[in-house]
């Protein structure tokens, strides 16, 4: 206990070069955790894109469906297979869906398009179409009106050029693009509102209409109330076509997505592909989604399946494309922190030698009087540990809020950085990740290179000369 005592008085004998010290530590913390925030919340957001908001962490598929995705391994359903997953323990949701290709065509236009069954009510408890419907497009006969009317100040009818043919699903979206007040400028998004608004709905459960993305709808040229024709191969080889109203539009962040995709309801699908009772994946989301209650919960629900032929799969073993993404960005971004690492530990040692050369002559009185080296050692090693553990502790305690902060609203990317993260199929949003187990690990990284940075002033007082420590 003296010596820690005498470690904590020693501190403060020297305020500035302890807050250098500390200093260093702190900003080695707060980078790193920001960093490594930046990326897990980006990887947090890949999936809630791309798997809890469309394909579930677990699907049911037929054995063959993953080499073989058509309808010929399909499978059917009934209430009991239904009943069996959804009272097992951990399941938020189940879903039924069909997924096959057509072709989509009106006028002159026609285009591939990913044709998904739904059933209407559950699907709202997955990816959630009804949340995506577009209620407002900037058209330019709808600018044109807003110019003739003078209705809107110049500077904001400039704006609206720049979105021109743009599809919103609310107000708020079109007032952030805009750099807009929704309650200060409340008259103006009234205004555009009224004049873009677009009627589309969501399907009912006995709909025969359909939901068509919002860029394949531009490229078709289509509109509310329109209608598509679709034409491809249904089960058994059978030939699928019919004639089908457009009843909404949707826009989806996923531009791979948004170019191809066509929501029908399940009985429709099954009809116009020529099987009934059958799909072919059944999705499943979680209440708690991490990897250890995912793999708990697949290997329950395979020993629960008593159909053979079927198998439960997680989200990585149906979804190799975005996990080889996220393993490539994994790595290069542990390179990346790794190399932050050097930077800071030799930023470290060299606020330490500093130190160290500014009390050679206190360490040589210290000797000389007869202090062991070694209790010399002890305290510095101390002194150390205390600094950094106010360095790690100020440095978590300075990132939270900005943690917080950027958790509950991200950072919204613009210009050409927005287009590159839509071309990779992902929101143009760079979310931090919330409080975890990442932030106890680079306190530890940082407090062991802080350990580490003693052993060369500790090999410095072992080798010290007394007298040649006094003349400095």
């Amino acid at each position: 206990m003296k010596l820690i005592k005498i470690a904590r008085r020693n501190l403060w004998r020297n305020k500035r070069r302890t807050a250098i010290t500390s200093a260093s530590i702190l900003f080695a913390v707060f980078f790193a955790l920001i960093m490594r925030s930046f990326q897990l919340g980006f990887y947090d957001h890949m999936i809630k894109n791309a798997i809890e908001s469309f394909s579930g962490f677990l699907q049911v598929q037929h054995i063959d469906y993953q080499d073989d995705p058509s309808l010929e391994t399909s499978f059917p359903v009934n209430d009991s297979l239904f009943h069996l997953l959804e009272s097992a323990d951990g399941i938020k949701t189940v879903v039924p869906r069909v997924e096959s290709f057509a072709l989509a065509s009106t006028g002159n236009q026609t285009k591939g398009a990913l044709i998904i069954g739904i059933d209407p009510v559950k699907e709202t408890e997955l990816s959630d179409p009804a949340n995506l419907i577009v209620h407002y497009r900037i058209t330019k006969d709808a600018l044109e009106q807003l110019n003739n009317e003078d209705r809107l100040p110049h500077s904001i009818s400039e704006k609206l050029d720049l979105i021109v043919n743009k599809s919103y699903t609310n107000t708020g979206t079109i007032a952030m693009d805009l750099d807009l007040d929704e309650k200060k400028d409340k008259e103006i998004l009234d205004i555009i509102g009224e004049i873009s608004y677009f009627p589309g709905r969501y399907l009912t459960k006995d709909d025969d209409g359909v939901l068509v993305s919002d860029r394949l709808s531009k490229y078709l040229n289509l509109t509310i109330g329109d209608t598509l024709i679709l034409f491809g191969q249904g089960y058994h080889g059978a030939t699928a076509a019919n004639l089908y109203p457009v009843r909404g539009i949707i826009t989806i962040a996923n531009p791979e997505l948004d170019n191809k995709l066509i929501y029908m309801n399940l009985a429709s699908a099954q009809y116009f592909l020529g099987f009934e009772n059958r799909v072919t994946t059944l999705a499943i989301n979680l209440f708690d989604n991490s990897d250890k209650n995912m793999l708990a919960t697949q290997n329950k629900l395979n020993a629960l399946l008593t159909d053979q032929t079927l198998v439960v799969k997680n989200w990585k073993e149906f979804n190799e494309v975005l996990v080889q993404q996220i393993e490539g960005d994994n790595q290069s971004g542990q390179a990346f922190m790794a190399l932050l690492y050097f930077i800071i530990f030799f930023g470290i040692i060299g606020t330490i030698l500093m130190m160290i050369h500014e009390r050679k002559r206190e360490f040589g009185v210290l000797v000389a009087i007869g202090m062991k080296r070694t209790r010399l050692a002890i305290i510095l090693v101390l002194e150390m540990i205390l600094m950094g553990m106010i360095g790690v502790l100020s440095g978590t305690a300075l990132s939270l809020p900005i943690l917080w902060i950027l958790h509950n609203h991200p950072i919204r990317l613009t210009g050409d950085m927005a287009q590159v993260m839509e071309d990779f199929g992902f929101e143009a949003v760079m979310p931090l990740a919330w409080i975890d187990m990442y932030i106890l690990w680079q306190g530890l990284i940082v407090a062991l290179m802080v350990v580490l940075s003693c052993l060369f002033p500790l090999r410095k007082i072992f080798n010290m000369k007394a007298i040649d420590a006094l003349r400095a």
